[in-house]
């Protein structure tokens, strides 16, 4: 196996044991999780080709929406408990 699909494995599985913990422990390697996340997806398009760097993005996308969800609402303005400013 490649060193991208290795590290990818590897990422997987961290993520899965993040999941496990509790949520006020999950974010600080949540964050570095997700800021590893396009790095590890360009290697894998980069060395096996855009189809497997476009399946590890719907992977991430799938794992991370929630939080991608709510980080687009607040850069949007229009997260929850929050009133827009006009």
């Amino acid at each position: 196996m490649s060193l991208p699909v290795l590290l990818a494995i590897a990422w997987a599985l961290a993520a899965t044991l993040v999941a496990f913990l509790p949520m006020r422990v999950q974010i600080l390697p949540g964050a570095l999780l997700l800021v590893a996340a396009p790095v590890l997806i360009g290697l894998l398009g980069w060395h096996h080709g855009w189809l497997a760097g476009l399946a590890a993005l719907a992977a991430v996308l799938s794992m991370f929406r929630k939080p991608l969800r709510h980080l687009w609402q607040v850069w949007r303005g229009t997260a929850p408990g929050r009133e827009r400013l006009r």
